[in-house]
Parts: structure tokens; C-alpha cells; sequence
């Protein structure tokens, strides 16, 4: 029996939920069905792909055959969408990826938008850092993503998002309408080690400051518990001000920059068709938005 998209998605559904229990419950399938598919994919390739483990490993050869059956599956859901496409029925699942400060901070609003004006589209979102958001969408896990500071291309910037300081609302700087990175030298920082490091220590740099953070704290929510508790200032962007609880302030910040945050698809593939319908339809809720500012930068 020659290869089949049920054995690469099962394939695809244990590795990515690490079990075939997981990947039953994911694709809506019984176990045995499941099993029985890989070891038919297994069969025809003549080796084993997974290490029947918990959590369950991709062996050698699995972990060659993974990138050619996620781009498999993507394909597949294109040529999928674009009959829907031309049945004039737009429909189908979407998967999203976003860094966690984009994901809380700016996806709730757009998915409740898109929820009401794309209703036949359902979205998936998939929480990772800037790099895990790009090798996704590179690998075909996502469909689209919240892309920060991309290549100039085709997409829908969603913010010119601009970082600022996040402080307790009893620190001497709190009523202050900006802050000078240079008046917080004295204050213990903590940082966040993602994607936006090597952005909050260029500010430091062109400030003339040496970047040394006191803690290195991965999950935004401890962030600022840390903040809260008195351990320490940081750096966060205007998107995140939607989860900053009331003790705390967010000031703009100086020297000021700020990153692009664009929606977008894939560079090395056709899109989904439903991303661009999704892409469209952010126009249409970034325009309103504004309430009759400048509209979004597009380039489709």
C-alpha cells in the first residue's frame, strides 16, 4: 500500500502530542487506529520512525521523514482550501503562532473580531518564542503567525509596539509622564530571555549603560509577580499593558524604539487561503479600530 496523508497525520499527531493516546484524542480516533497507521507507514518505509517511549522519540529516520510529511499536510490543506476557495464557501482551521506577550496581549481582541466576521474559519493559536513562532510557521506547524521585526513582504502589521518600563506605582519614577532608562541604572532588572533581549539591550547600549540583569525569569506572568513584590524593574512592551495589574505602571521609555508586529504566512509556500481571508478581515478590525486613523500597513 503506497503512502497515505492518514499515516503522515498520525505520524505528525503523536510526535507533536508526544504519545498515542494524545494523538488519538487529537485526531478523533482510537488508539489501535492510530498505532495501526504508523506501523503501516512504517512498514512501507521499511524502518521504525518513533522510539515507542514516554514521552514518544522520532528515531533517526523519523526525525528526516518529519519536515517532508508537515510540508505533506500543508500542501494538502492548501489544495483543501482552495477548492473551498472556489466554492465560495471560505471555511477551515487556521493554526496561529505567537509569542506569549502577543498571544495575551493583542490576540484575545482579534480573535473575538474574527470569531464574528470570519465565522466559518476556526483559529488554533500556538504559544512559543520568537524563534519556536518562526520555525513553526517555517515547518508548516502554523499556518500564520505574529511575526516580530520580519523581512519586508506580504503581511498585515498589527502595531508599531513600543517598549516601555514597568515599574510599582511607589517607585520615585512612577508619576512621571516618561522615564530615562538612564534614571533606572541604580534598580535591580530582570529580563525575560527571549527574542526581545538583544532589542532592551540595544537600549541599554545607546544609553551608554552596561546591560546586567539581576534575574533571567522565562514566564512573563512571575515577570511581573516580581516586579510587584519589589524584586526589581523591567522592560516590557505596550502590548503587554492589558495584563499589567494596578500597582504597576508602564511608561514610555527613553531612548525610545519599538517592534513591528506583523501578521503573516509563510515565505517559502502559498499561503492557506483562510490566512488571507484572516489577514483581510485585521484590516477591517485595525481600521476600526483606529476609528478613522491611518489605516494598517498592508502588503498583499
Amino acid at each position: 500500500m503506497p503512502l497515505n496523508l492518514p499515516q503522515l497525520r498520525a505520524f505528525l499527531a503523536v510526535v507533536d502530542t508526544g504519545g498515542f493516546s494524545a494523538a488519538a484524542a487529537e485526531l478523533g480516533m482510537t488508539q489501535s487506529a492510530v498505532s495501526h497507521a504508523v506501523a503501516s507507514l512504517e512498514r512501507e518505509l521499511t524502518a521504525p520512525l518513533l522510539i515507542r517511549a514516554t514521552p514518544a522519540r522520532t528515531t533517526v529516520l523519523g526525525e528526516q521523514v518529519l519536515p517532508h510529511a508537515r510540508t505533506a499536510l500543508a500542501a494538502a490543506r492548501s489544495v483543501e482550501q482552495i477548492a473551498v476557495e472556489a466554492a465560495e464557501s471560505m471555511a477551515g482551521t487556521v493554526r496561529l503562532a505567537a509569542t506569549p506577550t502577543v498571544c495575551q496581549g493583542l490576540v484575545p481582541s482579534l480573535l473575538r473580531h474574527w470569531r464574528e466576521d470570519q465565522p466559518r474559519v476556526t483559529v488554533r493559536v500556538f504559544e512559543g518564542d520568537s524563534a519556536e513562532v518562526a520555525g513553526w510557521l517555517g515547518n508548516g506547524t502554523a499556518d500564520a503567525a505574529v511575526l516580530i521585526d520580519p523581512p519586508p513582504g506580504p503581511g498585515v502589521q498589527l502595531a508599531d509596539d513600543g517598549y516601555r518600563a514597568l515599574l510599582p506605582r511607589d517607585h520615585p519614577l512612577a508619576g512621571e509622564e516618561r522615564v530615562d532608562i538612564r534614571d533606572l541604572e541604580d534598580d535591580p532588572f530582570l529580563i525575560s530571555p527571549n527574542g526581545c533581549e538583544s532589542r532592551i539591550r540595544t537600549i541599554h547600549t545607546r544609553a551608554g549603560l552596561r546591560f546586567d540583569p539581576t534575574h533571567r525569569v522565562r514566564d512573563l506572568a512571575t515577570l511581573i509577580s516580581m516586579v510587584q513584590a519589589g524584586i526589581g524593574i523591567t522592560v516590557l512592551s505596550e502590548v503587554s499593558r492589558s495584563l499589567i495589574p494596578a500597582d504597576l505602571v508602564l511608561l514610555p521609555l527613553e531612548p525610545g524604539t519599538s517592534r513591528r508586529l506583523v501578521l503573516t504566512g509563510p515565505q517559502e509556500r502559498p499561503w492557506h487561503p483562510a490566512v488571507r481571508t484572516l489577514a483581510e478581515s485585521a484590516v477591517t478590525y485595525l481600521a476600526l479600530r483606529e476609528r478613522g486613523q491611518p489605516q494598517p500597513t498592508r502588503q498583499m
